[in-house]
């Protein structure tokens, strides 16, 4: 059934003048720029991204966001935390070699 779904929405991207949606088109472009470059490349618009970031915010949202980031973890102490995240990594990184 879901083979269906699938010829289902393919037809409609042909009866749509085979237009692509706005969904396809960012994952192609994600897939291409990641060919394109290298890990350095993201490294330097990651940085871009926070100095702006940082020149259009104050003391205050750093604050706010850091709250909200330290008050979803607050239920367990810090050697927890450091364990299970090292596990999800461990988890993500044998995903990725399949």
């Amino acid at each position: 059934m879901s083979n269906n779904n699938n010829n289902n929405n393919s037809s409609n991207n042909n009866n749509n003048n085979s237009k692509m949606s706005y969904e396809e088109a960012g994952r192609k472009g994600g897939e291409q720029t990641a060919k394109n470059h290298d890990k350095e490349f993201y490294q330097e618009i990651g940085e871009k991204g926070g100095e702006a970031t940082s020149e259009n915010h104050d003391k205050k949202f750093y604050q706010e966001i850091g709250a909200k980031g330290g008050s979803q973890s607050s239920n367990s102490s810090n050697s927890s935390n450091s364990s299970n995240s090292s596990n999800s990594s461990r988890s993500n990184n044998s995903n990725n070699n399949n």
